[in-house]
């Protein structure tokens, strides 16, 4: 299926946007990094991907609180995406720095697009909580967001909550020559408040006062039920705190009132040359100052008016920097209602994962595994599998150690668990924890300390570089001998996430593969060169250099008349020289197809440079985050997984491992679920030259495809 030809299928767009993105193709193109017309802007492509995220919000084929989540993902992905992206160009810029992107906007033009961009994506997110708020209520569940809505016996409710539960935590905060601004922690809700005194009788004296809505307690309360109707009626905490400023504010009367968020700085800077010496003291010290960095973005009512100025001006922000919400602000909150019960038939339905991988005994499971590689889909096969390898290999006698990367793990893993037990087993046992996983810092540090006291040795990371790849490591007395049995994946360990995110994993124990893996270890905790390895491709010196040939060997083998194709799948390309790459491949006659979730630099359909490129994005009820990569070299296919995307800090900035699948079984496998995605025309969204995406329905004598519904039966 061409994104050049949609012939046979039905094409919808939800809502569309103005893209100003638009380039007149040119035949006569340069495949080169100053050709700005071949590229996209990485920072307003993620923002496209965000948009497909919110059309599911609107999807109507998707039930009512799946809707609703996806529309909470959206802030929380905007959030992110302001708190360190938006944050690091306006940095560049108040330094005077003006970088050129690929597409050749200078850092302010950036900023600027972003900001107009991000302006209407806030407009589509209101629209569709708008219609989800309507559809909730059809479905007996009522957010009640205006005061005159509540009955007498509502009234006496609200406010006895608020004198039991509420009243206490509150703090006034007013602000004047002997009051400054105070200190409000990166998005968190507060109301901004103007009032006047009884005494002023000109009433022209205003105060000016701050009122953080407390974290600690529900965003929603649940009205009593009323006799009549079993309507579930939920009232907002901020609206609460509207009805009794009187109790905070004695003598005031309050003039308006609106609520307001602020988005500030959160990425974290560590000069590690420098603190090389104690890395988890200062990862702790700077996770302190990341509540505290510069603000980025102001959200607050709409009419807001005079309070709005006042914050933009405390805050010394630009116009452009203050987004006006109509509604309900912190749209993530709304996630609360994920949790209600008796909901069931207003979420998706999930298959129960397959089994995969499991044996009851340590003979057993370790015998499987010397037969044969063992191949899992999370979430269609269950990650207990890996669960159950660490378990059964702390109790094991047999087994004398054990090494493992953690880059973000759940709160309730067992894995934890099984390692501290392995560990006070008398197994040596080495966990490399990644203190610079973005936002799950804090959580990492925690487990790290835990699985000290249980006498594990923790590596912090590594000077310079974060520890992204994938791997698990046993060594095992067999016979006299020791054995080695490796497990290889593209996402992380953590069982929350592998329910709802696609990644593949491998157990092996090939020994070319198992020595690669052992010295990779050796090498990271011993800080050394990192040696050429024999199967595996490592970041960051060896993995983009062996990435740039294969696609090379596919465009040799086009010219010479030999098969050649190339599939990928990745969360994000960006990589200049990547994209180079398979720009002078689809030159060569080479057939690339590309499954992208998120961002894509690569400009697709450009006649004579990119027209044999195709480029599509699936958004469904998985997160997409798998990576890929098929060659077909010249009918002997190779296929490799990766803890990589294609991205200059994936190449360069971090350990990343890509490792063959070697067994010819588990390639058809991989094919199948690459072709199925590939032939998706449900969740499936094309990426055109022009940098618009559409989303692809099946035509009228075509099946529906649904690869994250059908790819339970690959």
């Amino acid at each position: 299926m061409s994104s050049n030809s949609t012939k046979g299928l039905g094409i919808y767009r939800i809502f569309s946007f103005p893209n100003p993105r638009i380039m007149t193709a040119n035949p006569t193109e340069k495949i080169e990094l100053g050709n700005q017309n071949i590229f996209f802007d990485r920072e307003l492509s993620w923002v496209d991907f965000n948009y497909r995220v919110l059309e599911e919000s609107f999807d109507k084929e998707n039930p009512l609180l799946e809707r609703l989540k996806f529309l909470c993902i959206t802030e929380s992905n905007l959030d992110e995406f302001f708190m360190v992206r938006v944050a690091g160009l306006l940095n560049l810029k108040n330094a005077g720095i003006e970088e050129k992107s690929l597409n050749g906007k200078r850092t302010s033009e950036t900023i600027a697009e972003l900001y107009s961009k991000v302006g209407q994506f806030v407009k589509k997110q209101y629209e569709s909580l708008d219609e989800i708020l309507i559809e909730l209520k059809e479905n007996k569940i009522v957010v009640v967001q205006d005061p005159s809505e509540l009955a007498g016996d509502d009234i006496q409710f609200v406010k006895n909550y608020y004198k039991r539960e509420v009243s206490s935590i509150l703090t006034p905060l007013a602000i004047d020559p002997s009051h400054p601004f105070p200190h409000i922690l990166n998005r968190t809700l507060n109301l901004g408040i103007t009032l006047y005194s009884d005494d002023d009788k000109n009433k022209m004296k205003e105060l000016f006062a701050i009122v953080q809505v407390p974290s600690v307690l529900p965003r929603f309360l649940q009205l009593p039920p009323n006799q009549e109707s079993d309507t579930r009626r939920y009232f907002p905490l901020e609206e609460i705190i509207k009805l009794h400023l009187g109790d905070l504010f004695y003598g005031m009367n309050v003039k308006q009132i609106h609520t307001f968020k602020i988005v500030r700085d959160a990425d974290i800077s560590i000069n590690e040359e420098q603190n090389i010496g104690d890395l988890l003291t200062t990862m702790k010290n700077e996770l302190k100052n990341r509540m505290w960095g510069d603000a980025v973005r102001l959200d607050v009512h709409s009419g807001a008016g005079h309070i709005k100025e006042l914050l933009r001006g405390l805050l010394e922000l630009e116009e452009y920097q203050v987004m006006e919400i109509p509604t309900l602000l912190s749209l993530n909150d709304m996630m609360f209602f994920q949790g209600l019960e008796k909901t069931s038939h207003l979420k998706f339905s999930y298959p129960v994962p397959k089994s995969g991988f499991a044996a009851k005994k340590s003979e057993s499971i370790f015998s499987e595994i010397r037969k044969n590689d063992h191949l899992l889909h999370h979430p269609y096969e269950s990650f207990k599998s890996i669960e159950d390898m660490l378990k059964i290999a702390s109790q094991d006698p047999k087994v004398l150690a054990i090494k493992m990367t953690l880059y973000r793990t759940s709160g309730d893993s067992p894995i934890i668990q099984y390692l501290g037990e392995a560990a006070e087993n008398g197994k040596q046992v080495t966990v490399l924890v990644e203190l610079k996983a973005r936002f799950d810092e804090e959580r990492n540090i925690r487990w790290a300390k835990k699985l000290e006291d249980s006498g594990v040795h923790v590596v912090y990371g590594v000077v310079g570089l974060k520890i992204h790849c994938k791997m698990l490591l046993i060594v095992r007395r067999e016979e006299d001998k020791l054995n080695r049995y490796v497990h290889l994946g593209t996402g992380n360990y953590n069982s929350t996430t592998a329910r709802y995110y696609t990644d593949i994993s491998l157990f092996t124990a090939n020994p070319e593969i198992t020595e690669d893996v052992a010295i990779l270890f050796n090498t990271i905790t011993s800080s050394g060169k990192m040696p050429r390895l024999s199967k595996i491709y490592a970041a960051p010196t060896f993995l983009k250099e062996e990435f740039l040939r294969l696609i090379q060997r596919e465009t040799e083998n086009a010219k010479a008349g030999k098969q050649a194709r190339v599939i990928f799948k990745m969360n994000s390309l960006v990589d200049p020289d990547v994209i180079l790459k398979l720009y002078e491949a689809s030159q060569a006659g080479v057939k690339i197809d590309l499954i992208i979730r998120g961002i894509c630099c690569l400009r697709p359909g450009i006649p004579g440079v990119s027209d044999r490129i195709n480029v599509r994005s699936i958004v469904g009820r998985y997160l997409e985050h798998s990576r890929i990569y098929s060659f077909e070299n010249g009918g002997k296919p190779e296929v490799y997984l990766a803890s990589a995307d294609c991205m200059p800090r994936n190449f360069l900035r971090r350990i990343e491992v890509m490792f063959p699948i070697l067994q010819d079984k588990h390639k058809k496998r991989i094919g199948k679920i690459l072709e199925l995605l590939i032939r998706d025309n449900t969740q499936a969204r094309v990426l055109e030259s022009d940098g618009s995406y559409t989303r692809l329905t099946p035509g009228d004598d075509d099946p529906a495809v649904n690869s994250q519904i059908d790819m339970v039966d690959i």
